[in-house]
């Protein structure tokens, strides 16, 4: 009777000698072990993330809202006033760039924040007031899918494109 190793110690030994591995491995085998996990497009892993960024952007608004509203002002002039900051849009009539840079300006959280903080560090309603609505102007930009513009096109902002592609405007065919 001949004695053999148990095959535990055969196993141990393939997985610590590379080579070993290599050759009970065919490239059929390793081809796929390695790609049958199947590939997310880009827009696949930004689809998780947009419910999070809207409720971010609820949140803003409603910070901005209650910034309004702490200062003593009536909530109906606050939703008159929230459309006001995008009259910056008027800046693409110079042009992309301008426009883009202009618009930035008014829809960046911190340029709302530094105006509120400046109105309430000197005491005067108005500029805090101001503050507040660009802060809740760009939740609600944000709560709705709209971005920092880029100067490529007013479409292309940081939370990813908007508008319909042509796809959609042609009804769903290419």
């Amino acid at each position: 009777m001949s004695y053999s190793a148990p095959r535990t110690r055969g196993a141990h030994r393939a997985l610590a000698d590379p080579e070993v591995d290599s050759m009970d491995q065919s490239p059929t085998n390793v081809a796929q072990t390695q790609f049958t996990t199947p590939e997310r497009t880009e827009l696949d892993e930004q689809a998780w993330i947009r419910p999070w960024l809207r409720a971010e952007g609820f949140a803003v608004f409603a910070a901005g809202f209650a910034g309004f509203v702490f200062l003593g002002l009536p909530w109906w002039a606050f939703l008159l006033l929230l459309i006001v900051p995008d009259v910056s849009m008027v800046g693409y009539l110079r042009g992309p760039r301008v426009g883009a840079i202009v618009y930035n300006v008014a829809h960046d959280l911190l340029s709302g924040v530094a105006i509120a903080g400046l109105g309430l560090v000197i005491g005067s309603v108005p500029i805090a007031a101001a503050g507040a609505i660009l802060v809740a102007h760009g939740g609600i930009d944000r709560m709705m899918g709209y971005g920092l513009k880029f100067p490529s096109s007013f479409k292309d902002t940081h939370l990813g494109r908007i508008g319909r592609s042509q796809r959609d405007a042609l009804g769903g065919a290419a």
